[in-house]
């Protein structure tokens, strides 16, 4: 997620909970701050993975909801949500919308679902400040049947030079404010996962990324 202001982490504070605390403080101005990046940066990436989300959905980071009116209208959705006054702004929004909603106060790196629960895992905008993007995509894996759909949309390193130069500038500042990376990228964590990528592409000189994966039909064991 994208957001300015943030602060410093506190004395034998965990990333987590540094995480839960800044997206607490920021959660009543998430959803003005977010609209400029969306017209600008992220445009159509929520009705993409609408497009292409189905059966069981489990959103992780669901945030304030922003996603919930871009699914099919039979999808039967999940969210969970590490901060909780970013849900309970989610949980108006699906009221309002007149959705059923299952939430979850959670913690992407642990999921509170059991093995092979949902048919498509949605992550937007999150994985640029989860702070290990490696164990929330093997929950992802977890959590999903055999051939079940991983759909991802984020900001990443640019591959222009001199655009990757200033995210890495910026960076600088968003990681000791909020834990926010634009240097990341999630493809390669996703397939060393094990997932097969289905499609993807690269927008905005390479600085936003969606990935459609699947889950194998026949995973390795884990381990």
């Amino acid at each position: 997620m994208l957001m300015s202001g943030g602060a410093k982490a506190r004395t034998g504070e965990s990333p987590t909970a540094r995480q839960r605390r800044v997206w607490d403080r920021g959660a009543p101005s998430y959803d003005r701050q977010i609209a400029v990046f969306e017209k600008f940066q992220f445009g159509g990436g929520r009705e993409w993975l609408g497009a292409r989300a189905h059966g069981r959905v489990l959103e992780i980071a669901i945030g304030t909801g922003r996603n919930l009116s871009y699914y099919p209208t039979d999808a039967a959705v999940t969210g969970v949500e590490l901060s909780p006054a970013m849900l309970a702004i989610a949980r108006q929004r699906a009221t309002d919308l007149g959705r059923h909603v299952e939430f979850h106060e959670g913690d992407a790196e642990r999921l509170p679902f059991d093995d092979a629960s949902f048919d498509t895992v949605v992550c937007a905008l999150a994985l640029c400040s989860i702070p290990d993007p490696a164990t929330a995509i093997h929950e992802m894996m977890r959590v999903l049947v055999p051939g079940g759909r991983l759909l991802l949309l984020d900001h990443i390193a640019s591959t222009w030079p001199p655009v990757y130069a200033a995210q890495w500038l910026l960076e600088r500042l968003t990681i000791r404010a909020a834990g926010e990376y634009f240097t990341r990228r999630q493809r390669p964590l996703v397939q060393a996962a094990g997932f097969e990528v289905v499609e993807a592409e690269r927008l905005k000189a390479g600085t936003v990324e969606r990935i459609h994966a699947r889950k194998p039909a026949n995973p390795p064991p884990a381990g």
